[in-house]
């Protein structure tokens, strides 16, 4: 059974740390390359960073750039997201997932975790 658990959010000041953190289960972790996103209220959900399980490749959207840092444990089947310097805009739920996303049951249901609230505030 897929399972996608995130954990680690909560409330920053501005220019604080977080380090989320995702535990997968249910398919083959280190052949998939994971992601992190996040959606803000009234706001798409957009692709934060992503990396190959297998060869540690790593991508970022700009607005997180030098300031975020994605990395996985494959014998924990967990993957991880480092924030620093981080700013009012991150305001969001963020959520990890597979590079393409899960599907389950027989309709191939797009498959997402419950996700974890972090917020930028002073």
């Amino acid at each position: 059974q897929v399972q996608l658990v995130e954990s680690g959010g909560g409330l920053v000041q501005p220019g604080g740390s977080l380090r989320l953190s995702c535990a997968a289960s249910g398919f083959t972790f280190s052949a998939a390359t994971m992601s992190w996103y996040r959606q803000a209220p009234g706001k798409e959900r957009e692709l934060v960073a992503l990396i190959t399980s297998r060869f540690g490749s790593t991508n970022y959207a700009d607005s997180v750039k030098g300031r975020f840092t994605i990395s996985i444990d494959n014998a924990k089947n967990t993957v991880y997201l480092q924030m620093n310097s981080l700013k009012p805009e991150d305001t969001a739920r963020y959520y990890c997932n597979r590079a393409p996303i899960l599907r389950v049951g027989p309709k191939g249901n797009d498959y997402w975790g419950q996700g974890t609230q972090v917020t930028v505030s002073s």
